[in-house]
């Protein structure tokens, strides 16, 4: 699909997902699965995707899961290394989140992460653990939003810059940098929720339509 060329409008947004929208809830519909019947190795898997998508492009994520995953539950650290050279731009870096994070969560909570997520009744406290706890590597608060809703769980802006582009374009926010506070992060995602209502489109659908309106694409 033509990616999208001209500055957006309230109009190009309804427009586009009316073309994409049995599309985006399945979409959407996978990721509830994650959470209905995923067991907690999927859940790490999941984790390790968004370590992997961080500063990098969620293709590369892609093709870096795919190379670590039989090396997840117990791959060293330069086993993870060397399974992710030429697949992704920082193979070292991102096989020290992997191993840091993984001991930390199984000393923590023997790695059984639905009893952990479960455990959080705030859904804002949930994602600001994911992203505080020391021992959990490479996840800022678009990381840990985009891991929350990949496994299932709703509610959570992921802002991208593609994202961030799309509320410039509409004169949302005055400037498509990336929040680097959680009170800058809140106060955007705020104004996308606000956009939701306005376009009359669900909030975790909305994320998609304006993400695929930019790539040509709907991910994960």
């Amino acid at each position: 699909m033509k990616k999208e060329s001209e500055p957006l409008t309230i109009e190009k947004i309804k427009a586009a997902y009316e073309e994409r929208r049995e599309e985006i809830r399945a979409r959407i519909a996978e990721f509830e699965e994650v959470w209905k019947s995923g067991a907690d190795e999927r859940l790490w898997e999941e984790m390790v995707f968004c370590f992997f998508t961080g500063g990098c492009s969620a293709k590369m994520g892609l093709r870096s899961v795919e190379a670590v995953r039989p090396l997840l539950l117990t791959g060293t650290h330069e086993e993870l290394m060397n399974a992710l050279v030429g697949r992704h731009r920082y193979p070292r870096a991102r096989a020290g989140y992997i191993v840091a994070s993984r001991d930390f969560l199984q000393e923590h909570c023997n790695l059984e992460l639905r009893k952990k997520l479960e455990s959080f009744a705030d859904p804002l406290e949930r994602r600001d653990w994911l992203v505080k706890e020391k021992g959990i590597k490479g996840l800022g608060y678009k990381e840990a939003s985009h891991y929350l809703r990949n496994i299932g769980l709703k509610g959570y802006a992921i802002l991208d810059k593609h994202i961030l582009r799309s509320l410039a374009e509409l004169k949302i926010i005055d400037d498509p940098k990336p929040p680097n506070t959680r009170l800058k992060y809140l106060t955007i995602e705020q104004k996308l929720k606000n956009l939701s209502k306005l376009t009359k489109i669900d909030f975790d659908e909305l994320d998609l339509v304006l993400w695929s309106m930019k790539t040509g694409e709907i991910l994960k």
